[in-house]
């Protein structure tokens, strides 16, 4: 029997946190190396693009633990 990609992402979202986070891990894993490269190459250049963000006052910033309650606050809801 052969699952849609649909099929696959309902069962896999209904595995507790736990397994998905493991499932996740065992996916990312299983990318091809050579993608990886540019994988990284964005994710520096949006480490990058933050930072500059902050340090030139184009965001506001918060303090972590003020951010913590904050997204407490949502998913509570």
């Amino acid at each position: 029997m052969s699952l849609t990609v649909e099929q696959i992402s309902e069962e896999a979202l209904a595995l507790p946190s736990e397994a998905r986070a493991l499932l996740a891990d065992r996916l990312v894993e299983s990318l091809d190396p050579a993608e990886d490269g540019y994988i990284q190459q964005l994710w520096s250049a949006e480490v990058r693009r933050r930072r500059d963000d902050a340090r030139y006052g184009r965001v506001q910033t918060i303090p972590g633990d003020e951010a913590l309650k904050r997204v407490r606050r949502v998913f509570a809801q």
